[in-house]
């Protein structure tokens, strides 16, 4: 028998991060709502407000970016728990808002050379400014960009050119040739002397000659779709496949929230007639990703499903949407069912209804 190694957490290396400072800071504002400031969980004030601007961390682990205003001038940089300022005016923006930490490791970008590298939570740099566009840390592993020409097309600007890798916190090259991937679930990776053939796994051959698969997110999920949940679709199946409570949209309340029990008890025909159409090859659907909306589900229940920037953790929780086209192809309106990846498998977590009958 094959021997196969399950890789839970790729570098021993981040377990020390992670377990450094175990007591994570809270933020709060000063009084008038200007400032933002740090709390222990005690309530002991850490840092006195005085950060503002472009800080968007509601909790501190290890290290966050900040902006303060000295005198007239605007002062950015990244600071550390044990009170370290590094990066100074080398805060990595994306979409307006800087970098948020993951694993204890936080990109940062220097403006002279317009290259990327990483932080970890001492401030120490452990991934050298050397590669065009670089993602998170996921599992210890990060996919790079190197040698890209940048474009710009009007307000936006993208990457032409260049090479992918996938690399360890080491800055130690894994696979080669790694094109950019949002599917793949890097935290389920394991290797092996042979390619995987779990049909939900993608296979790459890594530079040390073994085979490093990941869990697909689009493949696991129309598996999970087609023999689980499809499977039964009784009042009790459809309960264990759900969250807690199911967020679904009415047209003169927006998004409103009842227990999954009662919003299935008082909408099990609907459910179980548009997932039955799913069975249907000639039903005009498709699946779509995304990340758990902050904006909607705000609540605590939710926090496991956000980093410390409420940022949704799309990498590891995705959302997945069920979107059904009306069969009236004059009818632009559609049916929305979605499912949270969690823990414990997807979770039908919301449902829009295009004739807006829900209740």
């Amino acid at each position: 028998m094959k021997k196969t190694l399950i890789i839970c957490l790729f570098l021993c290396l981040n377990l020390s991060v992670f377990a450094q400072n175990k007591d994570t800071w809270i933020s709060f504002w000063d009084k008038d709502s200007t400032h933002i400031g740090f709390k222990d969980k005690n309530g002991i004030v850490k840092i006195e407000p005085k950060f503002m601007g472009m800080i968007i961390a509601h909790k501190f682990e290890n290290i966050i970016a900040v902006s303060e205003e000295k005198g007239q001038k605007w002062e950015s940089y990244y600071l550390t728990k044990k009170g370290k300022i590094v990066g100074r005016d080398s805060l990595y923006v994306f979409d307006n808002g800087p970098d948020c930490e993951n694993e204890g490791f936080i990109r940062f970008t220097d403006h002279k050379t317009d290259k990327m590298g990483m932080f970890n939570g001492d401030g120490k740099i452990i991934i050298p400014p050397v590669y065009s566009n670089l993602t998170k840390v996921r599992n210890g592993m990060i996919i790079v960009l190197k040698d890209a020409e940048k474009k710009q097309d009007g307000e936006h600007f993208f990457w032409t050119g260049g090479k992918e890798f996938l690399i360890d916190t080491n800055n130690k090259v894994l696979i080669e040739n790694f094109a950019y991937n949002d599917d793949l679930n890097f935290y389920s990776l394991e290797k092996s002397k042979e390619p995987s053939k779990d049909p939900i796994r993608d296979n790459f051959l890594g530079v040390d000659g073994q085979y490093y698969s990941f869990v697909n997110f689009e493949k696991e999920f129309k598996h999970w779709l087609q023999n689980t949940l499809l499977k039964d679709l009784s009042k009790a199946g459809l309960e264990k496949h759900s969250f807690a409570k199911i967020t679904f949209y009415k047209a003169l309340e927006g998004w409103i929230s009842a227990p999954k029990i009662k919003f299935i008890d008082q909408n099990y025909t609907y459910l179980k007639l548009k997932l039955e159409e799913l069975k249907n090859p000639k039903t005009d659907y498709f699946v779509s990703t995304d990340g758990l909306n902050q904006f909607i589900f705000e609540t605590e229940e939710y926090d496991a499903y956000f980093n410390n920037c409420r940022e949704s953790k799309e990498w590891l929780y995705p959302v997945k949407s069920i979107i059904i086209n009306t069969k009236n192809k004059t009818d632009f309106k559609q049916d929305h069912i979605q499912f949270l990846r969690t823990e414990n498998g997807y979770k039908l977590i919301s449902v829009s209804d295009a004739k807006d009958n829900l209740k």
